[in-house]
C-alpha cells in the first residue's frame, strides 16, 4: 500500500493515534454528493477525513476556529440526512483536549502549524 498523503498534519497525527491503539481507518475514503444539478453535476459533495470500518463511524477533522466552522458542520449534518450515516466532527477543543490529557507533544505542533492556515 502507498503512503498516505494527508491534507494536514492534525490529520497525520490522528492517524497514527489510531494506528498505536489498533483502531483500523481509512483515508477519504468516500465522497456522498449532497446537491446536484438535474443533469448529474454535482453542485455540492462533501469527504470525510476518515472512515472506521470497525465501528463504521466517519470522523471529519477540523481546527478551524468554532465560529468558522458552520459551512462544514451544515454539509456533515446533510451527510447525515441523505445517507444516514454516522459523522463525527473533532474540532480545536477536542485535539486541545487530547493534547493536554496525553501530552501529545506531535498533535500539539500540528495544531499550531493549523493556526496559520484557513481550513482544514
Amino acid at each position: 500500500m502507498s503512503p498516505v498523503e494527508f491534507a494536514h498534519p492534525v490529520e497525520r497525527e490522528l492517524a497514527k493515534l489510531y494506528d498505536a491503539h489498533g483502531i483500523e481507518w481509512l483515508y477519504e475514503p468516500h465522497t456522498f454528493v449532497l446537491e446536484q444539478d438535474p443533469d448529474g453535476t454535482v453542485r455540492e459533495a462533501f469527504t470525510p477525513d476518515f472512515y472506521l470500518p470497525g465501528l463504521g463511524v466517519y470522523v471529519e477533522c477540523t481546527v478551524m476556529r468554532q465560529e468558522l466552522t458552520r459551512r462544514k458542520r451544515r454539509k456533515v449534518r446533510r451527510a447525515r440526512e441523505q445517507g444516514g450515516v454516522q459523522v463525527e466532527i473533532l474540532c480545536l477543543r477536542d485535539f486541545r483536549r487530547l493534547v493536554r490529557r496525553w501530552r501529545l507533544e506531535e498533535l500539539d505542533r500540528a495544531i499550531v502549524s493549523a493556526e496559520g492556515r484557513r481550513e482544514v
